[in-house]
């Protein structure tokens, strides 16, 4: 899409706002609840992903304080343009959430690398180019923060999730690193890691889902989160917690844990 019909009094107005706000995975799930409480809270948002039509009705109750910007964030040249318009409807950016994600699991370990490169792509090197694209609007902005989703799924090695948990893990890496690159600098870096999520992701898993929470539940979660100053939000508690504690024992996780959820019971055979 083109931004140039985006006037310099929508621009203005968007600079008087409280915060000027880019979100991606908008269009459903936590990025959407996320939207709708940021929006009401007065904030602009700008927001991202694939599916125009829903991002559209995203936008419908706060046309005003909401605008979109349909961008594929596994996609360099699509995201090399949604910089460029970034840049007509802002000049600063105060908080960026990268909430886009794909899960695709294992069966029986058939290690299909193309599956893996895809779900890389959007988990993994989707957030590094929201980053890219995104850095030198928060570089102009007096406390920018920069949020991206993982999961608690990559503190420990869950079966049928070496795509999407390795791909959470990179990007807890990649947010550590950053955040020690970043440490004399204005710029806070937030990594999210909620458990499970009642969202279109989720939809389709084939197993028990323990505390699931709804998106509006993260979403609160995650801005009560950004209003501190922690590094790390991860919730629910009664999930994390057990989960660093196996994080830490894993002989525990791989003796007791892992033989009672995996699939596997034998190798595949040529």
């Amino acid at each position: 899409m083109s931004w140039q019909n985006v006037t310099s009094t929508q621009k203005e107005r968007a600079q008087t706002c409280k915060k000027m706000v880019w979100i991606t995975g908008a269009s459903s799930g936590i990025g959407a609840a996320l939207v709708r409480r940021l929006a009401a809270d007065g904030h602009f948002v700008i927001i991202s992903g694939r599916n125009r039509d829903a991002l559209l009705k995203i936008q419908q109750p706060s046309p005003k304080l909401v605008k979109v910007l349909t961008c594929d964030v596994s996609d360099d040249v699509s995201m090399a343009q949604a910089g460029r318009e970034l840049a007509e409807i802002t000049d600063q950016l105060d908080l960026v959430i990268a909430c886009a994600g794909i899960c695709e699991y294992e069966d029986n370990l058939e290690l299909d690398v193309h599956m893996y490169r895809r779900v890389f792509d959007v988990n993994f090197f989707g957030v590094v180019s929201t980053l890219h694209q995104s850095l030198p609007l928060l570089a102009n902005s007096r406390a920018p923060v920069f949020a991206a989703v993982g999961s608690l799924s990559s503190v420990v090695g869950f079966p049928r999730a070496e795509a999407y948990g390795a791909s959470k893990a990179a990007l807890s890496y990649f947010m550590e690193s950053v955040r020690a690159d970043t440490c004399r600098v204005r710029l806070r870096t937030v990594l999210v890691r909620p458990g499970f999520i009642d969202t279109p992701l989720t939809k389709s898993n084939d197993f028990a889902m323990p505390l699931l929470m709804s998106p509006e539940q993260a979403a609160d979660r995650i801005l009560r989160g950004l209003s501190g100053s922690g590094s790390t939000i991860d919730f629910p508690r009664r999930l994390s917690w057990p989960l660093r504690i196996l994080g830490v024992l894993k002989p525990v996780w791989h003796r007791l844990c892992a033989p009672r959820i995996t699939r596997i019971r034998k190798l595949r055979s040529a």
